[in-house]
């Protein structure tokens, strides 16, 4: 089975409820907008466009236009670019900014809808050109800002279904469309505008999540990497500072040789080579990588290796049991420890232990070929509306997990600790603090990050329902599988 046939790919675990709808407090707040060279770039091609169409249709197909009321209209646009430019040199406008970007966006939209009811308003077809302000707000903007510049393009719309000067055509003939005609033309524009713009600003949200989730990703994946590179650096450390050891071991055997074997300088010659051989030692453990001769690196077995991602997990009122089966007669295979591996099954423990109703298991099973890992939970379950959504980042609704409630009862009892007592009355003992498991943050990046981490060890992740728990409780079952030559130490 290849990587990409593993549906569906984990992620955090999701309760049964719905996420709530969206409201108007809780639109994201992405405003980085364009940057000011941007918008005038977009602005100086507008106003080409538009003194070009006024050309052709004035010289070419002689239509009678509004061509001086036109012209101010597109010369107000002029000037404002102008006026722009002019910032654009006084101050660094290279950066994207939300509120420039929202302002100028609104002046477009009024300045093409003042040239529309010169021209004909909904009768001329470039009426069409007034979804793409939207269509770059919802892109770029803060859902609020991009919410009101949609409000002015149906406003604008409305003005010009009731006034417009007539739709400029050639001499001798005249249209005149029906009112329902230009109604159904200033529907479909609405239209356009809410479904183009709620298209932009729903794939601009999912690449800006996508975006923090590498981050996060690549943030984890550079702590392993800073922590690696401590040993590099110990190991140079050890490298220079040989020499000079070696210069002091010197010295202190000619003083012991050239004082008396009881004297008090022979005495601290003694102990001054006993104490650099001990330095010795010292710099040549640093010089070594931790996977060279160090048993936790080279030697490790496979139930040890899960025991140390199961021990920071404990604490919980649920049993986490680790197990690990192989075929008869065939011996616990002996694994690398990997940080990725280490990381990603963590994150899967925790989840299951968030949820868990009374316990996990964490099974490993060992063949000839693969190494398997289950991690087991005795919860809800995923619900079956969720299972396709697994792989994405930041879908979860873990408010309720276990870490989350203890940290929610420490909060209460340091809060009611600080509270003065009654006159007269003693203050209450504080209850026992709660055994806190630090969470990934709940933001639906552990799974994310879990299976990022253990797919660049080779492996592939499946997940499903569980073997049934207490009640009515289906249980998650998150499975983890590696060739056993990528984990194996010799294989």
């Amino acid at each position: 089975m290849s990587q990409s046939e593993v549906q569906p790919l984990p992620h955090d675990p999701v309760s049964q409820f719905p996420p709530p709808a969206p409201t108007w407090a809780s639109l994201p707040r992405r405003s980085r907008g364009l940057s000011l060279r941007t918008l005038i770039i977009l602005r100086w091609l507008a106003i080409v466009g538009q003194t070009a169409t006024l050309i052709v249709l004035d010289t070419l197909f002689h239509f009678p236009l509004p061509r001086w009321q036109c012209l101010l209209v597109i010369l107000a646009s002029v000037i404002v670019n102008l006026l722009a430019m002019g910032r654009l040199q006084r101050v660094d406008s290279r950066l994207p900014d939300g509120r420039q970007t929202g302002i100028h966006l609104g002046f477009d939209i009024l300045q093409l809808s003042a040239l529309l009811a010169f021209t004909g308003g909904l009768e001329n077809p470039f009426c069409l050109l007034l979804v793409a302000p939207v269509t770059v707000a919802a892109a770029s903007l803060p859902g609020r800002q991009a919410l009101v510049l949609g409000l002015m393009v149906l406003a604008s719309t409305t003005a010009l279904f009731f006034w417009s000067m007539p739709l400029p055509w050639q001499h001798g003939y005249s249209i005149h469309l029906p009112t329902l005609y230009r109604f159904g033309i200033g529907l479909a524009l609405i239209t356009g505008v809410v479904f183009t713009a709620a298209y932009a600003w729903r794939v601009a949200a999912d690449a800006e999540k996508l975006e923090l989730a590498l981050a996060t990703t690549q943030d984890v994946l550079q702590r392993e990497q800073r922590l690696a590179a401590l040993g590099g650096l110990a190991a140079a450390a050890a490298h220079e500072l040989g020499t000079p050891l070696a210069t002091i071991q010197v010295v202190a055997k000619e003083l012991l040789r050239a004082s008396p074997a009881d004297g008090p300088i022979a005495e601290d010659a003694r102990l001054l080579l006993q104490q650099a051989e001990r330095c010795r030692d010292i710099l040549k453990r640093l010089s070594q990588r931790p996977e060279d001769g160090d048993p936790l690196y080279t030697e490790i077995g496979l139930k040890a290796l899960l025991n140390e991602v199961v021990d920071a997990h404990l604490g919980f009122d649920l049993d986490i049991d680790v197990a690990v089966h192989t075929p008869q007669g065939m011996p616990e295979p002996q694994v690398k420890r990997l940080a990725e591996v280490v990381h990603g099954l963590s994150a899967l423990v925790e989840n299951a232990a968030d949820f868990a109703a009374s316990s996990v298991l964490v099974r490993a099973t060992a063949d000839a070929d693969w190494i398997t890992v289950d991690v087991l939970d005795d919860g809800p379950g995923f619900a079956p509306d969720i299972l396709p959504r697994l792989g994405e980042p930041y879908v979860t609704s873990r408010p309720q997990g276990k870490s989350r409630q203890a940290l929610t009862a420490q909060l209460a009892a340091a809060a009611a600790a600080a509270r003065p007592a009654r006159r007269g009355k003693s203050a209450p003992p504080p209850p026992p603090e709660p055994d806190i498991i630090p969470s990934q943050g709940g933001m639906g990046l552990g799974f994310f990050i879990a299976r990022t981490l253990l797919e660049r060890t080779g492996g592939k992740v499946m997940v499903g329902q569980g073997e049934g728990g207490p009640g009515l409780n289906k249980g998650a079952r998150v499975t983890v599988r590696w060739d056993r030559r990528a984990l194996e130490l010799n294989p």
